[in-house]
C-alpha cells in the first residue's frame, strides 16, 4: 500500500484518487508523490489509470497543474544552461503539417543576439520533428554530448539537438496510459506534458505557437486559447518570460511537407523568398522571441527580423550552426545538392472551382504514406519523401490542374496517398474567406 505523510497523517494513494474524484484540490507534496512514485514504478498503472479519468472529469486549476507540470520536469534530467552566457529562449509549437519554422526562427534570433540551445523531438505520425529535418542536411549530428551543445550553443549562438530519453520520464509514462484510457484530450493533462518538457531546460524566455484547425491537435480556436491561457500560466509561475501565439493549421503550412523539402523550404525563407503565410508566422515567432529578450517593442524587433533576413545574418548562422554539427554548410547555399526522391506522381484537380477547404490532417498522412513520417518510433525516415503544394487552400483551380507533386522512393506508394489527398480537397464554386496565419496571442 503506498501512502505520503501529509499533514502528520499518512495519505493513501487510494485517499488522492478519491480526493480528486469528488473534485478536491491536490496539495504539492499529494502530486509530487504520484509522479515520483509513478516514475520509479512503484505505482501500478491502473490506479494511475484511475486518477487521470478524475482529473479529466474534475479538471485542475492553474495551482494544481504548475505543480504537476515541476514534477514532471524534476522526474528526469535537467538542463542547467547556466554555462550559456546571455539571453536563452526557446519556440515550441503544438505541432502541425508543414512546420519548419524552428529551422527559421533560431538563426534569426540567434544572429540577433539572442541564445538559442533547443532540444527537440523527433516526429512520430504526420507530424515531422525538428531533429528528422536537420538530419536530411549530410552529416548533421543531433546527438552531441552536453558539453559540446553547451559550447556550440555560446560559440554559434544556437544548437539543436535530438530530446534524450531522460528528459521528463514521467510525461513518457502517464502519456503511453492517457493514449490507452482515452483521457489524451484534457487540458491540465496536455499543458502539463508539454510545459513539463520545456521547464526541464534552462530558458529564459518561451513563445508558443498554439495551433488551431483541421490539422492541429486543437480543432476549435476557444479550445486552442484555453490551452495557451494555461500554458502562459505555468510559464509565468515558474518565473519565464512567455508569451503564446494562436496560429492557424486549417491548411499545411508553406508548400512543402516532408523532411529535405522542408529544409530547403525555410532555406528559401531565410533568403526571404517563401510563401506569405510561411515568412509571416516566423517573423511573427521571431518578433516575440527578441521582444521578451528585451530587444525592443515589437515593431522595433520586426524590423531587426527583416533586418537578418534580407541582409543574410540568419541563413549565415544556420550554415554556421550546421557546419558546427558536422553537417555541409555548402548544402545550405546550394540547395541543389539535397538529394531528390527516385519517383514522383502529380495530384490534379477532378474539376475545376476553387479550394474551398483541405483536411490538413489528410495531408500530413499522405505524406506520411509516402514515407515522410513514422506510425512507430522505430520507423525509419525517407528524408527525400513528401508532397509540394502547387495550390492551397482559396486558390481556383481548372479540371485537371496539378494541386501538388508527390515525391516517394517507392512508386508503388503513390496509390493510396493520392486517394488520401483526393479524400482530402475539397473543391466547390465559392472563393473561401482567407483567415491570417496568426489569429491571436496570449501573454
Amino acid at each position: 500500500m503506498h501512502t505520503i505523510a501529509h499533514d502528520g497523517e499518512k495519505v493513501r494513494l487510494y485517499d488522492v484518487i478519491k480526493k480528486k474524484r469528488d473534485g478536491g484540490k491536490l496539495s504539492k507534496e499529494e502530486i509530487d508523490f504520484v509522479i515520483s512514485g509513478y516514475t520509479a514504478g512503484d505505482i501500478p498503472d491502473y490506479q494511475i489509470s484511475a486518477l487521470l479519468m478524475a482529473i479529466y472529469f474534475r479538471g485542475m486549476d492553474i495551482g494544481e497543474t504548475t505543480e504537476l507540470t515541476l514534477a514532471i520536469s524534476r522526474s528526469g534530467q535537467r538542463f542547467d544552461f547556466k554555462d550559456i552566457t546571455g539571453i536563452r529562449a526557446d519556440k515550441h509549437s503544438t505541432g502541425g503539417v508543414g512546420d519548419k519554422t524552428s529551422l527559421i526562427v533560431a538563426p534569426v534570433v540567434a544572429s540577433l543576439g539572442v541564445k538559442v540551445a533547443k532540444i527537440s523531438g523527433r516526429g512520430l505520425g504526420h507530424t515531422g520533428g525538428t531533429v528528422d529535418k536537420l538530419e536530411a542536411i549530410k552529416g548533421y549530428n543531433a546527438e552531441l554530448p552536453m558539453k559540446d551543445f553547451v559550447r556550440i550553443a555560446n560559440e554559434v549562438g544556437m544548437s539543436i539537438i535530438g530530446q534524450s530519453g531522460d528528459v521528463a520520464p514521467a510525461d513518457k509514462k502517464l502519456y503511453a496510459l492517457r493514449d490507452v484510457t482515452a483521457t489524451v484530450d484534457s487540458i491540465p493533462l496536455i499543458a502539463s506534458s508539454i510545459m513539463g518538457k520545456k521547464l526541464a531546460a534552462d530558458d529564459d524566455c518561451i513563445v508558443l505557437d498554439v495551433k488551431t484547425g483541421s490539422g492541429a491537435f486543437m480543432r476549435d480556436e476557444a479550445s486552442a486559447k484555453e490551452l495557451a491561457n494555461v500554458m502562459v500560466g505555468i510559464g509565468k509561475r515558474a518565473g519565464k518570460k512567455i508569451t503564446a501565439l494562436i496560429t492557424d493549421m486549417d491548411k499545411p503550412l508553406g508548400k512543402a511537407i516532408g523532411n529535405t523539402l522542408e529544409v530547403v523550404e525555410a532555406i528559401d525563407a531565410l533568403r526571404g523568398n517563401a510563401p506569405d503565410d510561411l515568412m509571416a508566422l516566423s517573423v511573427a515567432l521571431s518578433t516575440e522571441i527578441l521582444f521578451l529578450a528585451g530587444k525592443g517593442d515589437r515593431n522595433e524587433c520586426e524590423k531587426l527580423v527583416y533586418k537578418s533576413i534580407n541582409e543574410g545574418f540568419a541563413l549565415k548562422k544556420f550554415a554556421e550552426s550546421v557546419k558546427a554539427h558536422g553537417g555541409d554548410e555548402r548544402w545550405i547555399y546550394n540547395t541543389s545538392l539535397f538529394p531528390k526522391a527516385r519517383y514522383s506522381a502529380e495530384f490534379k484537380a477532378t474539376k475545376a472551382g476553387y479550394i474551398e477547404r483541405v483536411d490538413t490532417d489528410g495531408y500530413g498522412i499522405a505524406s506520411l504514406l509516402l514515407g515522410a513520417g513514422r506510425n512507430t518510433k522505430d520507423d525509419i525516415i525517407v528524408p527525400t519523401a513528401g508532397i509540394i503544394l502547387d495550390k492551397k487552400t482559396g486558390d481556383k483551380v481548372e479540371c485537371g490542374e496539378r494541386i501538388a507533386t508527390l515525391y516517394a522512393e517507392d512508386k508503388f506508394l503513390f496509390e493510396s496517398a493520392l486517394k488520401k489527398l483526393n479524400e482530402s480537397t475539397h473543391i466547390g464554386s465559392v472563393k473561401p474567406e482567407q483567415r491570417s496565419v496568426v489569429i491571436g496571442r496570449v501573454e
